[in-house]
């Protein structure tokens, strides 16, 4: 049985990635993206209808929903995957912290307003959720992206431990690198956090293929997890840290030290 999806930041990356598996598999897709013309040429490469729109806003929900309502008559699964990388340091600014919840974090629970109680009261849905190894971890160099990921995996948990039993179904993909142009241009950054929390992304572990990644998103959907680790070592990590904090916290200094050397 084929799927009514919406993929937000599906303009490329694993948003994109994640829209075209499910092509693939005979779902049908509406795409989100903020940058309408990648999202233009993404959505006409997979034949699939598309929405500029900003999904951090209550709006942009809605309209994204209306389309997915007039162009496949329902919506079965939400992919909440736009994201944003943004604010380093001590120094990050109110606009990076506040964009930065806004988009990694708000943005998934004013899709969850709209769409959950609508499946409660009918068929089922599934939620997923771009959060990140972050989100489970740290994220060096970028409390912003850090403390955003960690309230995404928060929500999902929530989402589930309240809807779970009551036919929605709630994902959380959470990959560390992934070879994605927001990964790749930060390198040369002028900022040392900034460079650093690039840096760490990079060189935790393998750089993954969005396309591989999306596809251990769909393969936890379908085996009914919560947690898509595309990176397995972060199973591990994330057993460490919570029976050892202290350890794990002096350890992720000397990675710290390693990394600005």
């Amino acid at each position: 049985m084929s799927r009514r999806a919406i993929v937000t930041g599906a303009a490329g990356g694993i948003g994109l990635a994640v829209a075209r598996a499910l092509v693939a598999r005979g779902d049908r897709v509406v795409l989100a993206d903020r940058d309408e013309r990648r999202l233009a040429e993404a959505a006409a490469d997979l034949g699939q209808p598309h929405l500029a729109a900003d999904v951090a806003t209550d709006d942009g929900i809605e309209a994204l929903v209306a389309l997915a309502d007039l162009e496949m008559g329902g919506v079965d699964m939400y992919v909440a995957n736009a994201g944003v990388f943004r604010g380093f340091g001590l120094e990050s600014s109110e606009d990076d912290w506040a964009t930065s919840l806004q988009v990694n974090t708000m943005a998934h629970v004013r899709a969850a307003r709209a769409l959950v109680p609508r499946w409660v009261d009918g068929d089922g849905g599934i939620f997923a959720v771009t959060a990140s190894a972050a989100g489970l971890l740290t994220q060096l160099g970028s409390p912003t992206y850090s403390v955003s990921k960690h309230a995404a995996v928060g929500f999902a948990e929530w989402l589930a431990a309240t809807y779970g039993d009551r036919g929605v179904q709630v994902c959380c993909l959470c990959p560390m690198g992934v070879r994605t142009p927001m990964v790749e241009g930060g390198q040369t950054h002028d900022d040392g956090d900034a460079r650093l929390g690039h840096k760490a992304v990079a060189t935790a572990g393998e750089v993954m293929e969005a396309d591989d990644v999306a596809q251990v998103l769909l393969d936890a959907i379908d085996a009914k997890r919560f947690l898509a680790l595309p990176h397995t070592d972060v199973a591990k990590m994330y057993a460490q840290k919570a029976s050892d904090p202290d350890r794990w916290l002096s350890g992720m200094q000397r990675y710290r030290t390693s990394l600005e050397s």
